[in-house]
């Protein structure tokens, strides 16, 4: 059977249910009584394990058969769960994970059997199984009848000095050849002693009419221990157990199960170690029932981005169109309101389309939780994660690449701002370290914060940095900000830790950070207090795609800039032009704000009048603001961002261009990078 047409679903779906596993194992170490959170885990490595075998992945499918054998006895009350188990679960998902990428690369799992978690599982079982051997759960040899010739033969024998066993022998469910082990330990049994029954019968058993365990009654001269040497002493057996026969307690006498019943009994949860089956019969069927309705409720549907991105340009396409039938009706009364009636089609249709590329960031930040147990073990500190606003929604393309970005933040608040607890104490901070993660949205953008209530930025040591790495000098640094050494660290290779570690100390991440949100079109800041803590936000757009922008004129050409980063727009005259360090600026209501002609930035030259009044559009750049001086406002429109490419990549303040209604071609100026 060709399953590659069903690898995309498949890797999909695993990634839902891994992220699935690593949110209810963090729920479970937190409160391992819960019995919803174990059956979810359940029922994710058990939809894992049978995805897994129907692609042929069989390495994986005995991974998360092993898993999902261990929260069989967990739910069963067989298996306690402890901090051992916890860690060993996150193992067995990094393991997934791994297999997952190499499956994404090249269509196959790869070689790596993970033996070392396989063994680690199998001993979890394992101690559940000798529990249940102390119980005496396991012994069902006691439930053979004896009839009145086997009676006789046993009591005759202990007349004689005789010992008279019962013995069940568990063979481990992933043996192929059940009937030959089963042939093995009757063979070594049966030279020490003689068996006189067997459940279920002996051609049954030689016809592997049966479960993963058989029981024998032997008579013999030997101990119990030597029978269960013998028989245990065959590969794939699991473990045997046994005890003795007493006739005269009637209590003792072993009671009958039918061979059909016996059969039904051990597809059931009674299986040996390192393999146990999943659930009784009934809770089996509950999980199927629960899987198959599942595709009935669920209104969601699986789109490929790339389809999505092509509906996306066809709407870009119908917006140019509109634009272009705007331009043209624009003096024509009679044409004017279906033309109104087309824009409000398309904005609609726009608007729906958006939405339906819009996801919530909550497939990010998922993963986050994780990460922050990982680094509190590796770190050796105490701390939180709290996450809000993961319902916040952006554009597929946008939650796609802020993953990294986020990790980046992340991590560099737990290594580099969290004090350890000894300096926590000393500043009378809680023990355990707050690390948080809002998401929300303000206006056209989403706006994410990290934050930590740890040490801050100490000023004069990234001062101290940057001076010995001729970044800044001595006098350059002693007249800067706050606000401009902190943005210091953004630079590539800037890091001020003491030591490199496998966490943090590089010099990489912030300005991988900076560069990969600026890609974006978002920016990043920060603000900080020494020995309080700091707040690292990131602004982007919810979209990237259409947006509304001011058109305006520069010289002889057409220029647009982004609404979402405009703030006002001023005229002005020359003599409100100031000087500050030889650059203009102009005092708007007591803020200064430097000012930007784009004439010269963009390389037009152009004659101006003197006494000529100016436009300027004031841009923010999240606290920051500049003036842009352009000649002329053409007004607003709902543009089409077209990407320029690798070609000229290198013109930082050109961020893309969008085709006019008359068929021209206007630059999108990157306020951003003009700040």
């Amino acid at each position: 059977m060709d399953v590659s047409q069903y690898l995309e679903i498949f890797i999909d779906e695993t990634k839902e249910h891994l992220q699935s596993l690593n949110t209810q194992i963090l729920d479970l170490e937190q409160d391992p009584e819960s019995e919803d959170t174990i059956n979810e885990i359940f029922r994710a490595a058990h939809s894992l394990k049978g995805m897994a075998g129907t692609m042929g992945y069989k390495r994986m499918q005995n991974l998360t058969h092993d898993m999902e054998n261990v929260f069989s006895e967990v739910r069963n009350g067989n298996i306690k769960v402890g901090a051992n188990m916890i860690d060993i679960l996150f193992q067995c998902l990094d393991a997934l994970e791994e297999y997952l990428d190499t499956i994404q690369t090249t269509a196959d799992e790869g070689t790596n059997e993970n033996e070392p978690l396989i063994k680690a599982l199998n001993q979890i079982l394992a101690g559940s199984e000798a529990e249940e051997a102390e119980d005496g759960e396991k012994d069902k040899w006691t439930q053979i009848v004896l009839g009145t010739s086997e009676k006789s033969v046993i009591g005759k024998a202990q007349e004689e000095g005789k010992n008279v066993f019962g013995l069940t022998v568990y063979i481990q469910e992933s043996c192929i050849l059940k009937a030959a082990r089963a042939f093995l330990v009757i063979k070594a049994v049966e030279e020490l002693g003689e068996i006189i029954v067997s459940a279920p019968a002996t051609q049954d058993i030689e016809d592997e009419r049966f479960g993963n365990d058989f029981s024998i009654i032997v008579i013999t001269d030997k101990a119990l221990e030597d029978l269960t040497k013998a028989a245990e002493a065959v590969s794939e057996i699991e473990t045997v157990a046994g005890g003795s026969i007493d006739l005269s307690a009637e209590t003792s006498e072993p009671k009958a199960v039918p061979v059909a019943e016996q059969k039904q009994e051990t597809a059931a949860p009674v299986a040996a170690t390192g393999t146990k089956v999943a659930a009784t019969p009934a809770a089996t069927k509950q999980d199927k029932k629960a899987v198959v309705a599942k595709p009935v409720v669920n209104r969601t549907v699986r789109v490929d981005i790339e389809k999505l991105d092509s509906l996306m340009n066809l709407v870009s396409e119908l917006i140019i169109a509109k634009n272009s039938l705007v331009s043209r009706t624009a003096n024509n009364e009679n044409e004017v309101s279906d033309i109104e009636y087309l824009e409000s089609v398309t904005t609609n249709l726009h608007e729906s389309v958006m939405k339906v590329r819009m996801v919530p960031i909550e497939s990010v930040v998922q993963k986050f939780p994780r990460m922050i147990r990982d680094l509190q073990k590796k770190l050796g500190k105490k701390m939180e994660l709290y996450m809000s606003g993961e319902e916040t929604e952006l554009d597929r393309t946008v939650v796609d690449e802020i993953g990294d970005p986020l990790m980046h933040l992340l991590r560099n608040a737990a290594d580099h701002g969290l004090e350890n607890a000894e300096l926590r104490q000393e500043r009378g901070k809680p023990e355990v370290g707050s690390i948080h993660l809002d998401a929300y949205q303000d206006g056209n953008n989403v706006i994410i914060e990290v934050s930590d209530d740890g040490g801050g930025i100490d000023i004069d040591s990234v001062k101290q940095k940057a001076i010995e790495r001729g970044v800044v000098t001595p006098d350059q640094a002693g007249s800067m900000s706050d606000k401009d050494v902190m943005e210091l660290l953004f630079l590539p290779s800037f890091s001020t830790a003491k030591e490199v570690t496998d966490v943090s100390g590089r010099g990489v991440g912030l300005d991988v950070v900076k560069s990969k949100i600026e890609s974006l079109s978002g920016e990043v800041s920060v603000k900080s207090k020494y020995g309080e803590g700091s707040t690292w936000s990131i602004r982007l757009p919810l979209t990237l795609a259409i947006i509304q922008a001011l058109m305006v004129v520069v010289g002889d050409e057409k220029y647009a800039i982004s609404l979402g980063s405009i703030e006002t727009i001023e005229n002005i005259t020359n003599n409100d032009i100031n000087y500050v360090q030889a650059k203009e600026v102009i005092n708007l209501r007591g803020t200064v704000i430097p000012l930007i002609r784009l004439d010269e930035m963009l390389d037009i030259r152009e004659e101006r009048s003197t006494s000529e009044d100016l436009i300027v559009v004031i841009v923010r750049k999240g606290e920051q603001r500049a003036g842009l001086i352009v000649d002329e406002l053409m007004g607003q429109q709902e543009i089409v961002i077209k990407s320029l490419g690798k070609y000229i990549s290198k013109c930082k303040y050109i961020s893309g261009a969008t085709i006019l209604g008359n068929g021209e071609v206007a630059l999108i100026i990157d306020a951003n990078a003009m700040i």
